[in-house]
């Protein structure tokens, strides 16, 4: 039984390509302003290269009414970027211009070049009421 259920959740994953709640991740804190949001990413290369940088305090911008964003200097590694779907509360890495993006609306977009990263936890509405804002990411003490 306890098999069947490991093998279930590998396959979602290998399916969809993100996290599920009982699948265990690296635990990201987020800070916007005052406010404190915790993340689950996935152990990925483009998340390996992004948390060696942390604590990593970079300023997103509010796209579209949808998203934030960062476009970082150089490229991260993203050999698992797909053209796919987002969910709110998504964490992705765009690669054609090296972007780090939490979305925070639906639209219904299909992206291409999107590499996942992660999820936010809870809270990531907070994004519809902050506009441009300094964001920083950091690993969370176990």
């Amino acid at each position: 039984m306890i098999k069947a259920a490991l093998l279930g959740l590998m396959l979602v994953t290998a399916l969809t390509g993100t996290a599920t709640a009982a699948e265990p991740g690296i635990k990201v804190k987020i800070t916007v302003g005052k406010e404190t949001l915790t993340a689950t990413f996935l152990d990925n290369a483009t998340t390996r290269s992004l948390i060696r940088r942390f604590p990593l305090t970079v300023p997103m911008e509010d796209l579209y009414a949808r998203e934030m964003c960062y476009h970082f200097p150089e490229a991260l590694p993203a050999e698992e970027a797909s053209r796919s779907g987002y969910e709110v509360g998504d964490i992705g890495y765009w690669t054609p211009r090296h972007s780090l993006v939490i979305f925070y609306k639906q639209n219904g977009e299909v992206i291409s070049n999107l590499q996942k990263i992660g999820r936010i936890d809870s809270g990531v509405e907070l994004f519809s009421r902050t506009g441009d804002v300094d964001v920083t990411f950091e690993l969370l003490n176990k």
